[in-house]
């Protein structure tokens, strides 16, 4: 077992993110501390930020600010590689029944990737415990800013 890497931020935690800029800013600050194995959990309603937030994680695991990141709505999985570990970002708002995750390669991803997973609760008794939750929500009267609280559930190591 090796020990997990520390990261900068202090979790569990609140930060305001006045603008899609300190979204990101706060992607890059959780993104020193991912891994393969590692499961985030987006929830959120629905145009709360969760894809801004993902979009941002993906650039900076994988080194390319200019990289193109679309929505997994319709295909719900896009996967990317980083010098860390693959990184499979889920969009599971149009899956049906928990069961259709596997059809995706749920299996494969879990333990050896980074997994980010909008909608999580469309896993039902298939959604993980060791993750890292991030909820995010709309500040009232400023349609820029967010309400973002991280929850980091993993355990001190993988096996």
């Amino acid at each position: 077992m090796s020990a997990r890497p520390q990261s900068p931020l202090d979790l569990p935690a609140r930060f305001d993110a006045r603008n899609e800029a300190g979204t990101a800013e706060l992607a890059g600050n959780l993104a020193a501390s991912l891994r393969a194995g590692d499961v985030l959990l987006l929830e959120g309603s629905l145009g709360v930020g969760k894809t801004a937030f993902a979009r941002a994680l993906i650039r900076i695991l994988t080194g390319n600010p200019e990289l193109e990141v679309p929505s997994p709505t319709f295909t719900l999985l896009q996967t990317y590689e980083s010098p860390e570990a693959p990184v499979w970002h889920f969009d599971l708002y149009r899956l049906k029944d928990p069961e259709e995750i596997y059809e995706l390669g749920w299996e494969d991803g879990l333990g050896s990737a980074i997994l980010l997973i909008e909608w999580p609760e469309r896993l039902g008794a298939l959604r993980p415990e060791n993750t890292i939750t991030l909820t995010l929500s709309g500040v009232p009267g400023n349609t820029e800013a967010r309400l973002i609280t991280i929850d980091d559930r993993r355990t001190a190591s993988h096996d």
